[in-house]
C-alpha cells in the first residue's frame, strides 16, 4: 500500500510544484529510494562476496579481515541473542536484584535469599548479569551493581517499561504473523485501548489506569530531554496535549514558576492528572479539560502547546488531524513543541525504525516519523518555520519547534 503522507503533493511540497522550500524534502518513494539500477556494481560484487561460504572462511583466516570478521558475527549473534539478553534482565528487575544491590557488594548465597532463588539459580543469573554489564564480580563469590544496573536505578522509567515488554514479546511470538496481520487481537493493542477504540473519550478509570501509569513513569526522561533543548519560561501559558497525568507539565512547572498550566487529555486520564497535580503543589495554576482531541475544540489561550510522544501513535491521517486541532488553538506567534522518537539519520534507527517499528505494528497504529517529514506535516497543519532541535539523547526523543 502506498504511503498517503508521502505521495500527497499538498504534503510533500507545500510551495508547490518544482518551488523550493526552507527544509529538506520529503517526496514520493521513487525520489526517496534510487533505482536499483542505480546502485553501484561494486555494491553488488562486495555484496555477494560477503554472501559467499567461501569468502567467509577466507575473512575469519585473513589476518587483515579476521577482526571485522569477528565483530560481524559477535554483533550478529547478538541480534539473534537479543531476546534472551532482555529475559535476563527482565528476571533481574522483578526480582529487584539492582535494589538489593545498592547499598554494595553481597554473596551469592546473601543474594539468593534476597531475590528468593535457590543458590545455583542466583550464580546462573549473576554470571548472566554480569555479561551484560547489569551487575559486576566483586571478590570471591560476590557481586556488586555493574555500570548498567546503576544506571537503571537512576531511571525508574525504564524498569516500568521492562516489565511492560512482556505484552509486546508475546505479540512478537510470530513475528511474520503479525506482520501479516494473522495473530488475532494484540496484547498491546488491548493495553492501549484509546490506540483503536471508536470513542477513547468513553473510557473508564479503569480502562486508562495501567497505560495511564505506564507514560507517567516513563516520561520523566522525555521531560528533561525537551526543557533542557527548550526553554519554557518564556510562555506564559503551557498546554499540553495528550499530557497524561501532568508529567511534563509539572517538569516544566520546576522550570518557571510563572508559568500557567493547562492539560488536555481522556476524560478518565484527567481525574488522574488532577490528583498528581495535587500531589506536586501545582493545581493551584492549571487548568484540566478531557475530551477527544481529534474530535473536540482545544481550549484556547496557550502561547505554548507540547505534543510529547503523542503524534508517533497515530496512523497519518489522524496525525494530520490533531495538528491542524492544535494549530486551530494556537494564536499567531505561538510555539508548538513536537517531542518524540524520530526516524532516519536524526535519531536512532535501532530505536525508531526497529522497536517502535514493530512496538506501534502491535499497538495497531502509528510509526516513527522522519523529522522532514514530521515538519512537512507541520507545514501542512499551518504552522511555519519548524526546525529540528537537538537534544541531549536523540535515542529518547527527537524535538521539533514551530511557529504558529
Amino acid at each position: 500500500m502506498t504511503d498517503p503522507v508521502l505521495t500527497d503533493p499538498a504534503l510533500t511540497n507545500p510551495w508547490g510544484s518544482g518551488a523550493a522550500g526552507p527544509i529538506a524534502r520529503v517526496r514520493g518513494t521513487r525520489d526517496v529510494v534510487p533505482g536499483l539500477s542505480a546502485w553501484p556494481s561494486w555494491q553488488r560484487l562486495k555484496t555477494r562476496w560477503i554472501a559467499s561460504p567461501g569468502f567467509q572462511r577466507w575473512a575469519t583466516r585473513f589476518p587483515l579481515t579476521r577482526p571485522i570478521a569477528r565483530r560481524n558475527a559477535a554483533s550478529l549473534f547478538d541480534i539473534g541473542a537479543g531476546f534472551v539478553y532482555s529475559q535476563v534482565l527482565t528476571a533481574c528487575v522483578r526480582l529487584h536484584l539492582f535494589e538489593v544491590l545498592r547499598d554494595g557488594p553481597l554473596t551469592t548465597p546473601e543474594i539468593a535469599q534476597s531475590v528468593g532463588l535457590r543458590p545455583d539459580a542466583a550464580g546462573r543469573l549473576l554470571r548472566a548479569a554480569a555479561a551484560l554489564d547489569l551487575v559486576a564480580a566483586a571478590g570471591a563469590g560476590g557481586y556488586q551493581l555493574g555500570t548498567l544496573g546503576a544506571a537503571l536505578l537512576g531511571n525508574p522509567g525504564v524498569a516500568a517499561m521492562i516489565e511492560h515488554h512482556a505484552l509486546l514479546y508475546a505479540d512478537l511470538a510470530d513475528p511474520v504473523a503479525l506482520l501479516r496481520r494473522e495473530t488475532g487481537p494484540a496484547e498491546l493493542a488491548a493495553y492501549w485501548p484509546y490506540a483503536g477504540g471508536a470513542h477513547p473519550e468513553s473510557l473508564t478509570p479503569a480502562q486508562v489506569a495501567a497505560y495511564s501509569a505506564l507514560m507517567a513513569a516513563s516520561n520523566g526522561m522525555v521531560a528533561d530531554q525537551v526543557l533542557a533543548a527548550y526553554r519554557v519560561g518564556r510562555h506564559k501559558m503551557l498546554l499540553d496535549v495528550g499530557g497524561g497525568e501532568g508529567t511534563f507539565l509539572r517538569a516544566a512547572a520546576r522550570e518557571s514558576t510563572r508559568l500557567r498550566l493547562c492539560l488536555f487529555d481522556l476524560p478518565a486520564v484527567v481525574e488522574r492528572a488532577r490528583a498528581r497535580l495535587a500531589a506536586a503543589d501545582v493545581l493551584d495554576r492549571a487548568e484540566l479539560h478531557g475530551g477527544d482531541f481529534f474530535q473536540d475544540r482545544l481550549p484556547d489561550g496557550a502561547d505554548l502547546i507540547s505534543l510529547v510522544r503523542v503524534v508517533h501513535d497515530h496512523d497519518d491521517v489522524a496525525a494530520m488531524t490533531l495538528l491542524r486541532n492544535v494549530r486551530r488553538a494556537l494564536p499567531a506567534g505561538g510555539t508548538v513543541l513536537l517531542a518524540e522518537p524520530m526516524a532516519g539519520r536524526h535519531g536512532h534507527p535501532k530505536v525508531a525504525d526497529a522497536y517502535f517499528g514493530f512496538y506501534l505494528l502491535a499497538m495497531g497504529c502509528g510509526r516513527a516519523r522522519p523529522p522532514e517529514l514530521l515538519c512537512d506535516m507541520l507545514l501542512q497543519a499551518g504552522f511555519k518555520r519548524p526546525r529540528l532541535r537537538r537534544t541531549a539523547a536523540p535515542m529518547l526523543t527527537g524535538l521539533i519547534v514551530a511557529r504558529g
